[in-house]
């Protein structure tokens, strides 16, 4: 099991990133969740089995279609705090 939380930059807003980023992990049975930053940033959190998070941290590096993924900083966190499902989280921390 592992968990990272990443911070995603570029044109990462109005590029439908937390939608596809959804559909990707739950594709993926990753648990979590995708929020906007006020820096024009997006944050993650992904949760699930090492092969399939490191896919999506491959997938956010890359991105949907209309973005332009300048940078991605990744930080491997503690395992199971109990998340369910994967959710699009709305508003700055």
């Amino acid at each position: 099991m592992k968990r990272v939380h990443v911070w995603i930059s570029g044109r990462v807003q109005g590029v439908f990133f937390r939608a596809r980023t959804k559909g990707a992990a739950q594709s993926l049975r990753l648990r979590g969740w995708v929020r906007n930053l006020s820096d024009g940033r997006v944050e993650a959190l992904f949760e699930g089995e090492d092969a399939d998070v490191s896919a999506m941290i491959e997938w956010c590096r890359k991105g949907p279609p209309l973005s332009e993924v300048r940078s991605i900083d990744i930080r491997e966190e503690a395992a199971g705090n109990g998340l369910n499902g994967f959710e699009i989280r709305y508003g700055d921390p």
